[in-house]
C-alpha cells in the first residue's frame, strides 16, 4: 500500500503484474497550476490542450496582472505515475474556466479521486471546484494549495476556515514544479480516497478495528 513517508515516485518497470490503475483528476480555478503540477509528475510526456491567451479571451480568462499566464486549458492535461509497482496514477487536469465546466462531468466519470489545486492569493477561484467535489460528484476529494514564489501567504488552518472545508477534508500546501511535492500531495490524496472507501463499505477507517 502507499505510505506517507515514501519520497519518490517510482519509474513504471518493464515487466508490471496485477497493477491496479487509478484515475486521479487535477482540477482548480484558472491558473493555479494544475497542468505545472501533471507535467512536473509525469513519467511519460503529457498531454495538453493549452492554447494562447489572447486578448479578446481576457475578459473570459482574466487573471491578475503580473501573473505571467500566456497559455491556457482548453480541455484536459494527461499524464501517468507509478507510484509503487502496483499502483499506477493516470491524472486528469481540468480546464479552469467557466466556459468549459461542462466538460468537467466526461472527465470525472470513472475517477477515484480528486486533488483540488487552490491559490491562497485568490482563494475565490477555487469555490466552483470544491463546490463541485462537495455537491456534484460523488468523488471524495483532497485540497493543496500551491507555494507560487514558495510563499504561502495565509496560516493553513486559516485557509481551511476561508474555504468552509470540513475536517475530514485533507488540506496540505504543495509546490507544483517540484517532482516529489506534488507526489506527496497525491498520496494524501489515494489516502483520504482509501479511507472514504472503507467508511462507505462499513469498515473501520483507522485499523483500529482488526
Amino acid at each position: 500500500m502507499v505510505s506517507a513517508s515514501w519520497p519518490e515516485p517510482q519509474r513504471a518497470p518493464a515487466a508490471r503484474r496485477h497493477a491496479t490503475s487509478v484515475k486521479i483528476m487535477v482540477a482548480g480555478g484558472l491558473g493555479v497550476g494544475k497542468t505545472t503540477a501533471v507535467q512536473s509528475i509525469s513519467e511519460i510526456a503529457t498531454i495538453n490542450t493549452d492554447n494562447w491567451m489572447t486578448e479578446p479571451g481576457r475578459p473570459l480568462d482574466a487573471l491578475a496582472d503580473g501573473q505571467g499566464k500566456t497559455t491556457t486549458t482548453v480541455a484536459m492535461d494527461f499524464g501517468r505515475i507509478t507510484l509503487e509497482s502496483d499502483l499506477v496514477l493516470y491524472l486528469f487536469g481540468t480546464p479552469g474556466q467557466p466556459r468549459f465546466w461542462t466538460i468537467w462531468e466526461d472527465l470525472c466519470r470513472g475517477a477515484s479521486a480528486a486533488l483540488v489545486l487552490a491559490d491562497a492569493r485568490r482563494l475565490e477561484t477555487s469555490f466552483p471546484a470544491i463546490d463541485y467535489f462537495e455537491r456534484d460528484a460523488d468523488i471524495p476529494f483532497a485540497v493543496a494549495v500551491n507555494r507560487f514564489d514558495d510563499v504561502l501567504p495565509h496560516p493553513v488552518e486559516r485557509i481551511r476556515a476561508a474555504l468552509e472545508l470540513p475536517e475530514h477534508v485533507p488540506l496540505t500546501t504543495v509546490d507544483a514544479r517540484s517532482r516529489s511535492s506534488v507526489a506527496r500531495a497525491l498520496i494524501t490524496t489515494v489516502g483520504h480516497s482509501l479511507r472514504q472507501a472503507v467508511l462507505a463499505s462499513g469498515g473501520d477507517a483507522s485499523g483500529g478495528g482488526r
